[in-house]
């Protein structure tokens, strides 16, 4: 139909000059697939362009890199060692611990190593492996952190009925559902992502391999797709907001009641940090995604990136075990054991 009325317009007006848009119709998928499918490699977005910088850059994310493996280490080897910790509230910090070890490892040590060897390349299949790992663990983390919430919300607002209701089995079933909703979200959006006809370069602006980044090089009405998964994935995490808000609320109305002020301390060093840890999480991850175009630029979208996709990881341990008294003695007992054998 189109090409007719091309030819039908060139035939009333020989001297007419037409020019249309890219076709984005459904007929443009095959057409561009082939532009797709050539795409063997893409190139990230660099931090800098002046080799010192790339070095220093290298060096600070080594830095964290080594931090956070060790912080979120020491947690889990702490967990799993003492038996008094072995407790529901523990049992989802060793969980949150281990996302976040592979959450920070998906995009720290490619960063790494393309400002060491000052490169920008990855992969067809290296940028679809990261994006999985990044959708899968950070949804993992986040409804982990729901669950965790509801764990408070248990231990202070229904301690008789805690044993009850978070026994181990219904402990490992929760944990279980938050790392296999998390895979099944991370599967969805990478192939709903990866299958789209990319026709815009292969040159991502981003330090990794995220759903925008990957949808802006598309110019097919297919992607679509992927915003309606992606409004979807928006108001799960909208719930589980409200749930964790509503959870917190509660939380504080009961601590508040407590007539001991060392029962009020406890209660307050176990919450604390899981909402600092939401909060930091939601805030930066949410004006990352939210922010209006009219401040967005490069390097403001860099920073933010860092805050929500590199901080929490590496920061996490170190609210945890500041906050917490009995894993600052249990990591303090396990040091004093480990230096006694050596």
């Amino acid at each position: 139909m189109r090409n007719s009325l091309f030819i039908f317009l060139r035939e009333v007006s020989p001297n007419l000059s037409l020019s249309f848009p890219p076709c984005t119709g459904p007929h443009a998928h095959r057409q561009q697939m082939s532009n797709s499918s050539s795409i063997t490699q893409f190139l990230l977005l660099p931090f800098t362009d002046t080799r010192e910088l790339q070095l220093l850059h290298f060096w600070l994310f080594l830095g964290i890199y080594l931090a956070a493996l060790l912080g979120n280490g020491l947690i889990i080897t702490t967990i799993a060692w003492d038996q008094h910790l072995h407790t529901p509230m523990y049992f989802f910090l060793l969980n949150l611990a281990l996302l976040d070890l592979g959450f920070i490892s998906t995009i720290l040590p490619k960063s790494m190593a393309n400002s060491l060897w000052d490169s920008r390349v990855i992969s067809f299949a290296g940028c679809a492996a990261q994006l999985f790992l990044f959708v899968f663990l950070a949804s993992a983390e986040f409804y982990l952190l729901t669950i965790m919430s509801y764990d408070r919300y248990i231990a202070i607002c229904k301690p008789l009925h805690y044993g009850t209701l978070l026994g181990s089995r219904a402990c490992v079933h929760m944990a279980a559902a938050a790392w296999a909703t998390g895979f099944l979200s991370g599967l969805l959006h990478t192939a709903n992502t990866f299958s789209l006809p990319l026709c815009k370069g292969n040159a991502v602006d981003q330090f990794f391999c995220e759903i925008t980044s990957i949808i802006k090089l598309s110019c097919s009405w297919f992607y679509l797709r992927e915003v309606r998964l992606l409004l979807v994935s928006v108001l799960v995490t909208f719930v589980c907001f409200v749930f964790i808000i509503l959870s917190y609320v509660q939380i504080f109305r009961a601590v508040l009641r407590i007539p001991s002020e060392q029962g009020r301390h406890k209660a307050f060093s176990t919450c604390l940090p899981h909402l600092a840890m939401v909060s930091l999480f939601i805030s930066t991850g949410s004006f990352a995604y939210l922010k209006p175009p009219s401040i967005s630029s490069p390097s403001l979208d860099l920073v933010v990136s860092v805050l929500y996709s590199v901080v929490p990881p590496a920061v996490n341990p170190l609210i945890y075990s500041m906050r917490n008294q009995e894993l600052k003695d249990a990591l303090r007992k396990q040091m004093t054991g480990l230096f006694l054998k050596l």
